[in-house]
């Protein structure tokens, strides 16, 4: 098979960069959640992404001088995750409380901070290594609600390694345009059906098992390319929307348990979730173009790559996603 050399290159450093954080679950944000429980009562969940069974991110959160603990931190590790929960008192609840957290600029990491007032309404903020504090005031309206989440959206397909590796993949294996297009859009549309219906709970579907299946997913597509390669190509090679459409339909589970992590508004639900598809839609296009274009200014001599450069990525990230198969089977 004739390949670009783009592609080939990106599943190479893919492969580095995953193999070098052992799994592409450690790209998740951390996540933090307060609660109003009165009026001058709230309840705090913190969830930090874990290296190894007792080893966390070292990110804390800090809360400003006018509250005060009601009780002990309870903490535990569960699927990768270090979680910690505990309740404090603050006259007036969560309205103006001021809310930092410390480390961010050391790890890299984000945060995304989901605050829950007494009425039932949320709001959702990135907490980031320039923006590591934020304080709760007014009520977001629509407009910010929205933004963020098309962010959230576009930023969890670019930093989703497996999903990326997936559409990489899907790209060493269409060959025109037009079978691009009709592939891209079925994978696009089944994604987008099955994380609606599962973020609105219509359909319900246990996360680890979605994960394993996600990582056999990329299995399954290198194991295509290889075949090709020796002449022996598969159902990718003659139906690639067929393919895209039913491995669509398992990554939208994946987006939507990304999505369940993180909450919807209930002021906002349905604006929200458009947006927050919208903005994996444009996250994945973004990604898409940029392999393209760089492709297609690629000196000529470039464009054609021997069968060994397209045949080692494909080896590497089929090793890679089959471990991730494993580890994530091993979280049962």
């Amino acid at each position: 098979m004739k390949a670009t050399v783009v592609p080939a290159l990106l599943l190479s450093l893919f492969s580095l960069i995953c193999a070098g954080s052992s799994h592409a679950d450690e790209l998740r944000p951390a996540y933090l959640q307060l609660t109003e429980t009165s009026a001058d009562s709230v309840s705090i969940y913190w969830k930090v992404p874990a290296r190894g069974a007792r080893q966390r991110l070292a990110l804390e959160v800090i809360l400003d001088g006018t509250s005060e603990a009601l009780s002990v931190p309870i903490e535990r590790f569960v699927n990768g995750v270090n979680v910690r929960h505990w309740q404090i008192h603050r006259p007036g609840g969560l309205m103006g409380l001021g809310v930092t957290v410390d480390g961010l600029a050391r790890s890299g990491a984000e945060v995304l901070a989901r605050v829950e007032y007494l009425d039932g309404t949320s709001a959702t903020h990135r907490l980031t290594a320039e923006a590591p504090a934020f304080r709760i005031a007014d009520k977001p309206g629509l407009l910010e609600t929205v933004s963020t989440y098309f962010v959230l959206g576009v930023e969890h397909i670019l930093f989703g390694i497996d999903h990326l590796l997936f559409v990489t993949l899907l790209l060493l294996l269409v060959h025109t345009a037009r079978h691009l297009a009709i592939t891209v859009t079925a994978f696009t549309v089944a994604h987008s059906i099955t994380l609606i219906l599962a973020s609105l709970e219509i359909i319900q579907v246990p996360v680890l098992p979605v994960e394993v299946c996600i990582a056999l997913s990329i299995v399954f597509l290198a194991t295509e390319i290889i075949r090709g390669e020796q002449g022996k190509p598969g159902l990718t090679a003659s139906a690639p929307w067929l393919v895209a459409l039913g491995f669509g339909l398992l990554h939208g589970l994946g987006f939507a348990a990304a999505l369940n992590e993180i909450g919807l508004p209930r002021h906002a639900v349905m604006p929200a979730l458009v947006v927050f598809n919208l903005g994996v839609e444009a996250g994945q296009l973004v990604f898409i173009a940029v392999v393209l274009t760089v492709g297609r200014f690629l000196p000529a001599g470039l464009k054609q790559t021997p069968v060994w450069q397209v045949r080692v990525p494909a080896y590497a990230v089929g090793s890679l996603a089959a471990f991730w198969a494993v580890e994530r089977a091993a979280g049962f």
